[in-house]
């Protein structure tokens, strides 16, 4: 079993979704939900941390991320020896290869 690591910008990522959620959206209910969902993917990573698909073959781009879907969501995610280090959660229908890469360089 690894260890699971959150990255701060994924954290702010959590902490967005819940505002959004709770405020624009007036349904806290359905950001506890959405939050619940999402931890429960990234929690399955520690044990099966290859169950997310390479990212490498959805775009054009080597990398070593991994993502998974998780609802509405993508989580975006590393693995080593020890760790499952998520990146990035993100609304599905942002252009994440932007956010992603963009931040890398």
């Amino acid at each position: 079993m690894r260890k699971l690591r959150i990255n701060p910008l994924a954290r702010k990522d959590l902490l967005e979704i819940k505002e959004y959620i709770t405020e624009e959206l007036e349904n806290p209910k359905a950001a506890e939900e959405t939050l619940t969902g999402i931890a429960d993917s990234y929690e399955k990573l520690k044990d099966f941390p290859h169950m997310g698909t390479r990212l490498s073959s959805r775009i054009d781009i080597i990398t070593d991320y991994r993502f998974l879907v998780s609802g509405k969501y993508i989580i975006f995610y590393k693995v080593d020896d020890v760790y499952v280090s998520i990146y990035r959660i993100l609304y599905a229908r942002r252009d994440y290869s932007r956010i992603l890469f963009d931040e890398e360089q």
